[in-house]
């Protein structure tokens, strides 16, 4: 028991169990909450990886004096994702939020310092990160209850005469009907007279897995791109 007790409490053996204990709360997160309705499983493979990346780069950033270390690796920090740039679409909001999150738990657990710690020591610190947690999951859970996912998709449409504002109302039920969506708003774009045609921006409620537009996001770009034309 001594020996457990000492390889537990020993620098890299509570890292460990503290990377443990964070890869289960992001998975959590990742898997029970963001996935569920976002279905992106290469931002889960992201998530997943990143939260295992950062945990062992500011553990090893931090070094063995860490108390003195916290400025040096906010600044390791900066640098990297300062250099780090996705060269694809822009990430939208939820998925920055939940890589934000994800980031945050790992940079937590990774800077617990529980070294040359008594039983008692090390079992508060481990309850703080625990409190930690499940304040977090906590807090994801309520607003992901609370609030509904809601999409944009865009529709080239054909019946402009119901484009004006005091049809709007027809125009809602016309789209309703034809897509099969809970239609929440409603913006016009570009209007093509000649081809009687017009571009929509349409926000309606989202549907969860079968959400085909949480994989494919409208871009302001495209949006723009489509009123010019």
């Amino acid at each position: 028991m001594d020996q457990l007790f000492e390889i537990i409490t020993s620098d890299f053996g509570n890292a460990i169990i503290r990377f443990l204990v964070c890869a289960l709360v992001n998975w959590i997160i990742i898997d029970r909450f963001y996935y569920k309705k976002a279905r992106r499983r290469d931002f889960y493979f992201t998530f997943m990886l990143i939260s295992v990346a950062i945990f062992f780069l500011v553990y090893f950033m931090m070094g063995m004096d860490r108390g003195k270390a916290t400025m040096g690796v906010g600044l390791g920090l900066f640098g990297i994702f300062s250099i780090m740039r996705y060269r694809t679409d822009t990430m939208p909001v939820r998925e920055m939020t939940y890589l934000f999150i994800i980031v945050c738990l790992s940079v937590v657990h990774a800077m617990v310092d529980i070294v040359e710690s008594t039983s008692e020591q090390v079992g508060i610190e481990m309850m703080k990160l625990g409190a930690i947690d499940i304040i977090f999951i906590l807090v994801i859970m309520v607003c992901e209850m609370r609030l509904k996912m809601q999409s944009t998709k865009l529709v080239q449409y054909d019946r402009i005469e119901l484009i004006k504002p005091e049809r709007r109302e027809e125009l809602i039920d016309d789209l309703q009907q034809r897509l099969g969506l809970k239609v929440l708003k409603v913006d016009v774009g570009g209007v093509d007279f000649l081809r009687d045609c017009a571009v929509l921006r349409i926000t309606y409620e989202g549907k969860g897995h079968s959400d085909v537009d949480s994989i494919y996001e409208v871009r302001k770009s495209q949006w723009k791109d489509s009123i010019d034309k």
